[in-house]
């Protein structure tokens, strides 16, 4: 039996990197290496992720200061995601690529947003503090897998998850010519979005039964998104977006709205997206209103359209640890080690969840 690729997980002891381990461990071509963790070294993996007990029995967190000897130790080629927090990522990456010293066998997927911009500057306007590797970013390409089809760059940054649900609808409109520019979009997003550290809208007895917005035309994926937009397809959208967070745990619901530029039918406009990705294994355009118990738990996208021939609504659902996170992370890894885009991916939807 031939041995897996290596695979480090850093900022291992989140949300996201418990989805991200979820997914290793079902993947056929990926045996982790390390899980790394500054707030949980030495403990086992269950002990924070008992869900993976059958799949990590005796692994345990390794410190932050094991990063370079683990990379040194690790057979080429090696997997690196970072499922580290913002402002933290871009550091922990910084000594993993300092170590190698260029080995192109060395692949990292980012989730943070660290690499999710081409400047400091950009990434520093919106997330109001420097850069922790800013020489790193032009080893980096940020963008949906479905956005980028021609493309294996060095490294990848992942949109949010937000940014992935918004991205999936806005794209093909705006480069098949069908909207103007200025989009109206409303979101839904599940509590795990907001990270394992207990907060006053996080907290389970004021998010149950219970829907509010944050952050309204002010969320911070917005620039994130217009950016991505305009570079996948050429033109720059204004994105007027309201996100909301619901009383569920896992999932996003989003719908944008705005004008078409000629009269085009529900199932004209359907046609056209379901032909843009035609050649993408995880998005898929239904028929009626997409629903997120259909998809929770999977990698998979589904889009529902909409319109009354001048006006039109598109519904994009994803699961937001998995699309809009780890499996987008890991759909991404496929493709810069060489594998098929869905490996260790074709899991369908849990439901009733």
């Amino acid at each position: 039996m031939s041995r897996g690729i290596d695979t480090i997980v850093l900022g291992g002891s989140g949300y996201v990197a418990g989805e991200l381990l979820r997914l290793i461990s079902a993947h056929p071509d990926l045996e982790l290496k390390a899980a790394i963790s500054g707030s949980q070294a030495d403990q086992t993996l269950e002990s924070v992720f008992p869900q993976l007990h059958a799949s990590f029995e005796g692994h345990r967190f390794q410190p932050i200061d094991s990063i370079v000897r683990l990379i040194e130790e690790a057979l080429r080629p090696v997997a690196v995601f970072s499922a580290a927090a913002h402002g933290a990522s871009a550091a922990l990456v910084s000594d993993v690529l300092q170590a190698t010293k260029g080995d192109d066998g060395i692949h990292v997927v980012d989730m943070s947003a660290d690499f999710r911009y081409t400047s400091a500057e950009a990434y520093e306007a919106v997330y109001g503090q420097p850069h922790g590797a800013p020489d790193l970013l032009p080893r980096f390409t940020c963008a949906l897998p479905e956005h980028l089809p021609e493309d294996r760059p060095g490294h990848a940054g992942h949109p949010g998850c937000f940014a992935t649900a918004l991205l999936l609808a806005i794209v093909p409109l705006l480069k098949l010519g069908m909207v103007e520019p200025d989009l109206y979009a409303v979101g839904i997003t599940g509590s795990t979005g907001s990270g394992g550290s207990p907060k006053s809208t996080t907290h389970h007895p004021f998010r149950h039964s219970n829907l509010f917005s944050y952050k309204p035309l002010a969320h911070r994926h917005v620039p994130e998104v217009t950016a991505l937009a305009e570079r996948a397809s050429g033109i720059r959208p204004a994105v007027h977006f309201v996100p909301h967070s619901g009383p569920f745990a896992r999932g996003i619901h989003v719908t944008v709205q705005g004008t078409l530029r000629t009269e085009l039918t529900s199932a004209d406009i359907a046609a056209e997206i379901d032909a843009f990705y035609a050649e993408a294994p995880f998005v898929r355009v239904v028929e009626g209103e997409p629903r997120m118990k259909d998809i929770v738990g999977s990698n998979y996208a589904q889009l529902g359209v909409a319109s009354d021939g001048k006006t039109f609504a598109v519904m994009s659902v994803i699961d937001n640890l998995t699309k809009g996170a780890a499996g987008g992370a890991v759909q991404w890894m496929n493709r810069l080690l060489g594998l098929p885009e869905t490996t260790g991916l074709t899991l369908t939807g849990a439901g009733w969840v």
